[in-house]
């Protein structure tokens, strides 16, 4: 694996329509005037992601699903598959997502066989890990967290490209956000574990970090260590918002 550019990924979760595809043209827009030194990717709903890719055809912004099935086909009503991601134009998917662990049920095993599934389908993975306020409280955010990076990251990732998002569930939607030194503490960790999962490619994955990312706070996070990027989420569905959080890299 070659060494990674850092990423700046917008989970639109579910929101937009047909109408907020502008947002994404002005965001390309802008980067076109004024290229930046991450790639950028934009994780629409899966009602939006071939006509994502349409409105972002010539940009240097990527595509990217919120979620796929580990299966490549099957009767599985209501879920897509990542062949399907990839064929609508999608290059990356999100897994993990804590509304995906707690709302449905998703453990680590279930998110390793996305993994395999978003791999052979021709996707790059932003696996996402993240400890509760509870888990917080009691003094096992770092066992948590290293425990998800260990049992979702299948061995097949080796020498593939992928992302770690780091995500306090606590932080989510809620406009808390850890101290530096609670996500230096926590992105160290994930890295002692890439690294000895992968070896140098470990030492090069980007890990993200996700949780009431903001303008006003984007600068400060990024700049911590092994902080490679940024999941954003309500911040990432306006481009006013968006632009200043890529730019703060």
């Amino acid at each position: 694996m070659s060494v990674v550019r850092p990423l700046i990924a917008g989970n639109w979760k579910m929101n937009g329509t047909f109408e907020s595809l502008d947002q994404a043209r002005a965001l390309a827009g802008a980067l076109d005037e004024t290229p930046v030194g991450c790639e950028v990717a934009v994780c629409p709903p899966a009602t939006l992601v071939r006509l994502m890719a349409e409105a972002l055809a010539g940009s240097s912004i990527m595509v990217g699903g919120q979620d796929c099935r580990a299966e490549a086909s099957g009767a599985f009503t209501g879920d897509i598959s990542a062949p399907m991601l990839a064929d609508a134009g999608a290059e990356l998917v999100i897994l993990g997502h804590s509304e995906r662990r707690a709302g449905y049920g998703e453990t680590d095993a279930i998110v390793a066989a996305k993994v395999e599934g978003a791999l052979a389908g021709g996707l790059r993975p932003i696996v996402c890990v993240g400890e509760t306020l509870e888990e917080r409280e009691a003094g096992w955010a770092l066992g948590v967290v290293t425990g998800q990076v260990e049992d979702s990251l299948p061995p097949s990732l080796a020498g593939m490209a992928f992302a770690v998002a780091y995500e306090p569930v606590w932080a989510i939607g809620s406009g808390l956000t850890p101290t530096i030194e609670q996500i230096e503490e926590v992105h160290r960790a994930i890295r002692q574990v890439l690294v000895r999962k992968f070896g140098d490619d470990g030492a090069k994955t980007p890990i993200l970090y996700g949780g009431s990312v903001k303008p006003a706070n984007a600068a400060e996070i990024l700049a911590a260590a092994e902080v490679g990027g940024a999941l954003v989420g309500g911040a990432s569905l306006k481009a006013a918002d968006f632009l200043p959080i890529i730019r703060a890299l």
